[in-house]
């Protein structure tokens, strides 16, 4: 707010002095009681180099106007933007900022996901927004001036500050905290070893109780790894509704409501019906969700503008429990024709980068397709075995896996060309530092199997994962040394495209006595590979993988045997392939099987030998040898050299666990 001045000749008259007065006094009074949208009106331009530089005017951009003023709604502390662009999302963010500087003086905090982004933020949003309005201008301190610090970290005004961060450097965040904490594009975010980011600074504002206020934005990225959709969810989820024209039904802008001549798909899930030559993006329209009459350009714009006047506006499918978040996209931006819209997504399908226009155009997140089975396929798979093992399993392997407060472990039953049977899914409780849950696994570990034929049979070999924390590490050695003869071995995952399945690793000394541990290491990319290929395998025959209906939780199973899936990435313009899981996901499943899988690559035993024996007993009527027929020859364990992995350039993004199958309780002692 500018300071009348004050006249020296007004003093010579009496009415001069009243009206000195009446200046004077005018000064002492509070500044007017503007929310910030209100206050962006009166005291914002645009800078040169934007769609519409000049004052700013929320009739542009009615949805920004809730968005903004939220931050003086004193029930909300928390709002969260996932919107697309050309909707004005850092403006939004700029506002509230510089309202924080003027109106409502008070320090904050400021993150972008590299160093390289807050210079950005500061040279092409900050400081032009600051030099174009007189108020802000007159506050923040000057470069280079005594009165206040500005520059690359941190800037200064009478009443507080803002502090510069970035999601790469802990040491940006750590000791600071400030009431008004705003976070741009959050899926760019590295996690540290501390948390995420964001979680960090709003732990650290807690001192400030009720009057701190967060504001996070950012377009999304990949399904199940994006922050700003988790933000979304969990807040009220508002979207932003209009009146149709023609029958005045309120509705939220839909991407599959566009249309245009030549367009097959229904939404972007199926976008590859329109990979064809035949499309007029210039024929583009709004079809209502009611009435379906189509909306031209002009229309929606006039639908947009008048959304609040007609009671539309911001709808929220979730009650407001502190947190407002709100999806837009850029259908909403009142300087986007759906032509250009339309033509993007068509380069973009050209292209092959539908990804770009799903997280920047929709602000949805992108699924990606890889080397996934899809688990609902699995159910129909469900078989009740004639017996514990049926007629074509030869071996027995088992895998088992270490959490910090169980283990869980896979029965499969192996027979010609791998074609696999899984006997059983056990989840045994207990801490790992404990014996109890130790002597369950052998308990389990030394169970009987009849098969098909009559014969008895007992799990073979087993492997067992010793990663973890040092503490878990050496209790598995401990369980391990001594066990060799009973075919139980160590295993750690590695990581790397063209390591074998399995690969002899390291000796490992554990006990007063030290006694050496054979450790093996379990190529976990390749494995992970074999097993989903198999997976999909629908016809039963080698490599086929059956599942019993009826022995555990088979849906559960199904989620985590396939929570993951094989993608490519692209960085530095080279393809790198990796597997993908969503941040909720649970895999212990999958990586019971992979173990499971490198214990029989271990061993190795002859499938062809294994049958001729399995003939020869049920030739004599199932009598002379049982189990041992049906165990693998004493044969050494091959060393087996360590390849070069293949060199991977590292994730571009971070991809960064559904529940764990439950399973039938004492499913070894119930089959006899």
């Amino acid at each position: 707010m500018t300071s009348p001045a004050l006249n020296p000749a007004a003093f010579s008259n009496p009415s001069g002095v009243a009206a000195a007065i009446q200046s004077a006094l005018s000064m002492l009074r509070p500044p007017p009681d503007l929310k910030p949208s209100e206050w962006a009106e009166m005291n914002l331009r645009i800078p040169e180099g934007n769609a519409k530089p000049g004052p700013y005017r929320i009739a542009n951009a009615p949805y920004q106007r809730e968005p903004m003023d939220m931050f003086v709604d004193p029930e909300c502390h928390r709002a969260t933007l996932m919107w697309g662009a050309q909707v004005g999302k850092t403006l939004t963010a700029l506002v509230v900022q510089g309202y924080g500087i003027e109106m409502r003086p008070q320090s904050q905090m400021m993150m972008q996901p590299s160093q390289g982004d807050v210079q950005t933020w500061l040279e092409t949003k900050f400081n032009p927004l600051v030099e174009s309005s007189r108020t802000i201008s007159r506050l923040v301190a000057k470069p280079r001036g005594r009165d206040g610090v500005n520059n690359q970290r941190m800037k200064s005004y009478p009443g507080g500050f803002m502090m510069m961060a970035w999601s790469g450097s802990p040491k940006t965040m750590r000791g600071r905290s400030a009431p008004l904490i705003v976070c741009d594009e959050v899926d760019g975010y590295e996690r540290t070893e501390e948390g995420h980011p964001v979680g960090l600074l709003w732990q650290r504002s807690a001192t400030f109780e009720d009057e701190r206020f967060l504001l996070e934005i950012s377009t999304p990225t990949l399904k199940g790894a994006s922050y700003i959709e988790d933000m979304f969810e969990a807040g009220d989820q508002r979207r932003f509704h209009v009146a149709c024209p023609h029958c005045h039904e309120h509705q939220c802008l839909k991407w599959s409501n566009v249309t245009w001549q030549g367009r097959r798909s229904t939404d972007v899930v199926d976008y590859e019906e329109d990979l064809h030559d035949e499309h007029k993006p210039d024929t583009a329209g709004y079809c209502c969700q009611g009435c379906g009459a189509v909306w031209s350009d002009g229309e929606r714009m006039a639908a947009i503008r008048q959304a609040e006047s007609v009671g539309a506006g911001w709808v929220a499918s979730k009650p407001f429990n502190g947190h407002a978040s709100y999806h837009l996209w850029e259908a909403y931006s009142l300087f986007r024709r759906l032509s250009g819209i339309v033509r993007d997504y068509l380069d973009k399908l050209r292209t092959d980068d539908i990804q770009t226009f799903v997280n920047v155009c929709l602000a949805q997140t992108y699924e990606i397709k890889g080397d996934r089975v899809d688990p609902t396929g699995l159910l129909s798979r469900g078989e009740v075995y004639p017996a514990d093992a049926p007629m074509g399993v030869l071996y027995i392997t088992a895998g088992v896996d270490m959490q910090s407060d169980r283990l869980e472990l896979e029965i499969v039953g192996w027979g010609a060309g791998e074609e696999s049977w899984s006997l059983g899914y056990q989840i045994l409780h207990g801490d790992p530092m404990m014996d109890d849950v130790w002597q369950d696994l052998d308990d389990v570990l030394a169970g009987e199997f009849r098969h098909e034929s009559g014969m008895r049979m007992r799990i073979q070999a087993a492997c067992l994962d010793t990663g973890g924390t040092s503490g878990y590490t050496q209790r598995a050695y401990e369980y391990l040394k001594g066990r060799t003869g009973r075919r139980l071995f160590g295993i750690k995952g590695v990581g790397g495209w063209g390591r074998p399945v399995v690969e002899k690793g390291m000796k490992k000394q554990s006990g007063k006595r030290l006694r050496n541990v054979d450790l093996y290491l379990v190529g976990v990319d390749e494995a992970k590979l074999m097993t989903m290929r198999r997976l999909a395998n629908e016809a039963p025959g080698p490599g086929y993988c059956h599942l019993p209906s009826d022995r555990y939780d088979l849906e559960g199973w199904a989620r985590q045997v396939t929570a993951e899936r094989l993608v490519v990435r692209y960085v530095k313009g080279q393809p790198v392939r990796e597997w993908h899981k969503p941040d909720k996901a649970r895999n212990e499943a999958l990586d019971c099987r992979n173990y499971a899988l490198a214990a029989l690559k271990i061993m190795a035993p002859s499938f062809n030998r294994l049958a001729e024996r399995l003939a020869s007993y049920m030739a004599r009527g199932g009598e002379g040898p049982t189990e041992p027929a049906l165990r693998a020859e004493n044969v050494e364990i091959p060393q087996m050299a360590t390849p070069e992995p293949s060199k991977q350039t590292a994730p571009i993004r971070r991809p960064a666990q559904a529940g764990r199958p439950g399973v039938k309780k004492n499913w070894v002692t119930g089959w006899k």
